[in-house]
């Protein structure tokens, strides 16, 4: 068996268009395991709020699937339920302060790990790109040249349409998502921020974010916002200083 996997391995380095996943240092190594230990919190903490609305609705309470209104509503109905019921959710209601307790603790710890890495700081002036982003990338591609554009970048993740060839022509599906799912959605995360706020503003950005809602609609310009932030951030990263902001 090992030998079959060295052999691959060996095969796969001699392919020209072969990609490889960027090396990490230990100190983005450590910085990731705070944002997949957050992250295992808040899957915890959905799977929690699911498993309050699907064991209420047997009892014929129908919850919505906002956290906050889930939160109230069995609280507010926890002192009416039946016999092992009321033990049961209230034993699932402090799972979930004590799952809000971690996951404020590592918003914390991501804040600080942010707030003192230049690369970070200038990665959080790009709009729609806060601290979780921001260090998120910057412990998962580093400088990000291991990518030779912001094109590359976005490719990795997922956010280009994928291309289909037929008869000698090329047609543009949907975006591939391929690459780390969680780096994707906090791109896809702040880029609905970013949309949310345009309506308000004047700035290039906006307007553009505007204009091409109206022509290919909300969720297409979400992931337009999202890869253009991706493309910015990679030049950010490789090019430090000498990459201007646009106004």
């Amino acid at each position: 068996m090992y030998a079959r996997a060295a052999a691959a391995i060996c095969e796969a380095v001699t392919r020209p268009n072969m990609g490889f996943v960027p090396v990490k240092s230990q100190h983005q190594q450590s910085r990731l395991f705070v944002h997949r230990a957050r992250q295992g919190y808040v899957e915890q903490r959905t799977a929690t709020i699911n498993r309050i609305r699907g064991l209420l609705s047997e009892l014929g309470i129908v919850l919505p699937l906002k956290a906050v209104t889930v939160r109230r509503e069995a609280a507010h109905h926890l002192e009416a339920l039946p016999g092992w019921c009321n033990a049961v959710i209230g034993d699932l209601l402090s799972e979930m302060n004590r799952l809000d307790a971690l996951i404020e603790r590592y918003d914390h710890h991501i804040a600080a790990i942010a707030a003192e890495d230049e690369a970070c700081r200038r990665l959080m002036r790009l709009p729609g790109v806060g601290p979780t982003t921001a260090s998120a990338v910057v412990a998962m591609v580093g400088n990000g040249h291991d990518f030779s554009c912001g094109r590359q970048f976005a490719a990795w993740l997922g956010l280009v349409p994928g291309q289909y060839s037929s008869g000698g022509k090329a047609r543009l599906g949907r975006i591939t998502k391929a690459g780390d799912a969680y780096l994707r959605t906090l791109l896809i995360l702040g880029a609905r921020a970013v949309l949310a706020s345009a309506a308000e503003k004047q700035d290039r950005l906006s307007r553009w974010a505007r204009q091409l809602a109206e022509r290919r609609g909300h969720w297409r310009t979400i992931v337009a916002i999202a890869a253009k932030n991706a493309r910015m951030a990679w030049a950010v990263l490789a090019k430090g200083e000498k990459f201007k902001l646009p106004a």
